[in-house]
């Protein structure tokens, strides 16, 4: 034992401490790269293109929201913007 406790020498201590810490930092770069990987094949699965203004006008025409003048008038404007 020659005084050391455990039976261990400082270096092997050390070397066994650098293993650990070693394994522990892989587990988690490892969970780390799963949890990044499965949320990025989430959002591009789930992930819906927003509906243009243009598109959502056509569909308050068809529903009947507004009338043929009032539709023209706003998609005029949406071809033609105004300059600030």
């Amino acid at each position: 034992m020659w005084g050391y406790g455990y039976g261990y020498s400082w270096p092997m201590m050390l070397g066994m401490i650098f293993w650990n810490v070693l394994w522990l930092a892989l587990l988690a770069l490892a969970v780390w790269a799963l949890i990044r990987w499965l949320s990025r094949s989430t959002r591009f699965i789930s992930t819906k293109a927003e509906p243009s203004a243009l598109e959502i006008l056509r569909q308050r025409y068809a529903r009947g929201e507004i009338d043929a003048s009032t539709f023209e008038q706003m998609r005029e404007r949406l071809d033609n913007p105004v300059p600030q």
